[in-house]
């Protein structure tokens, strides 16, 4: 039987870090924890279940720490997590029943990672993720933040979730911290690292520099196709946030150079129409984001809203202002297959009631 590694990098995680350990003791041969600087009992947690724990002087780069911890494993595959994730008993045996199949000629397995969750625990932000890797091939973490390996040789998707569920609010500050510590040192960011960059520009609600980012990214036309059709989906936001409404529309549309159309940016302009009450204009565009296919193998960020619900709610309302009222009912029941305790598909039914009484 295949034997599988575990590594981790922690620092403060004695809220959590029992609860993930305890997910891994059915499958985890070994289990590796690097600590980069813990003041509380996160060392004494893990002592619990492993003697394998290694100190690590934090220097601002995650990849330098993920490989340190990968040279201290020995045996077959490397599996990786952070201290904050979850495995539901049902993944559990299936990474128990992995061990037993998986060749040794497989470089990496391919894992779902939930990172984001509604009220009812459900995955709402879904991708996969290089979960586990052949320690044989030597594969080595790149970027100081968002870290990543690059895919390599034979690749495996495997219908294993992983869940990312914080207890606690990380340094929002953090990751761009780090990448502008790297431009001042005068690095250069790679295609990946630009691009994360721009996310990061983007959430902290610096629009005017996210664009030049992303603009820069796109036109140096050598990123991974996932990340340059999120990059005009990002680029459009900000565009929309700024109140340059055809830019966005502009932006959002470039994607279709990449590949068929993504259900996240057929909402993005559906959304620009709906603001505008220009219904039919907006009825296309959810439509067609009901018809798009959630490909998740492809690897990209996936937020499955848009593939049912949000666009399902929101041709609830066009076809009510279109005077449709049949075929608003139709979508707001649609809406409630994907989120049956929506507050809004709750209102609605209410609403549509009494405008029959």
């Amino acid at each position: 039987m295949t034997a599988f590694s575990v590594c981790m990098i922690v620092k403060n995680e004695e809220e959590v870090l029992e609860r993930c350990l305890q997910c891994i003791t059915s499958f985890a041969d070994e289990i590796i924890i690097v600590d980069t600087g813990s003041t509380d009992k996160t060392k004494e947690i893990a002592s619990k279940y492993t003697h394998h724990i290694y100190d690590f002087p934090w220097c601002n780069d995650f990849s330098k720490a993920r490989n340190f911890s990968f040279s201290k494993a020995s045996k077959d595959f490397i599996m990786w997590l952070d201290a904050d994730d979850v495995i539901l008993k049902e993944d559990q045996q299936k990474l128990c029943e992995l061990k037993k199949r998986i060749s040794d000629t497989v470089s990496m397995v391919m894992m779902k990672y939930h990172t984001a969750f509604d009220k009812e625990g459900n995955p709402t932000f879904t991708f996969y993720r290089e979960r586990l890797l052949n320690r044989k091939m030597n594969h080595q973490w790149n970027g100081a933040v968002h870290e990543a390996i690059t895919p390599a040789g034979i690749i495996v998707y495997e219908d294993i979730s992983i869940m990312h569920k914080k207890t606690k609010v990380s340094d929002p500050n953090r990751n761009l911290a780090i990448y502008e510590a790297l431009i001042q040192q005068k690095k250069s960011l790679d295609p990946r690292e630009q691009h994360y960059y721009g996310r990061e520009l983007y959430d902290h609600g610096e629009y005017h520099k996210a664009i030049r980012i992303f603009e820069a990214y796109l036109k140096e036309g050598k990123g991974w196709k996932e990340n340059q059709i999120e990059a005009c989906l990002l680029a459009g936001n900000c565009f929309m946030a700024l109140e340059k409404r055809e830019k966005g529309i502009i932006a959002y549309l470039k994607s279709f150079i990449y590949d068929e159309p993504r259900a996240e940016i057929c909402c993005a302009i559906g959304d620009y129409f709906i603001h505008q009450s220009r219904w039919e204009e907006a009825t296309f565009w959810y439509n067609l984001a009901l018809q798009t296919p959630m490909k998740e193998e492809r690897g990209g960020f996936i937020r499955k809203e848009c593939y049912g619900y949000l666009p399902a709610i929101q041709l609830c309302v066009c076809y009510y202002w279109l005077h449709d009222i049949e075929k608003a009912i139709q979508y707001n029941e649609k809406a409630a297959v994907y989120n049956p305790s929506s507050e809004a598909v709750l209102y609605n039914r209410v609403f549509f009631g009494n405008l029959s009484d």
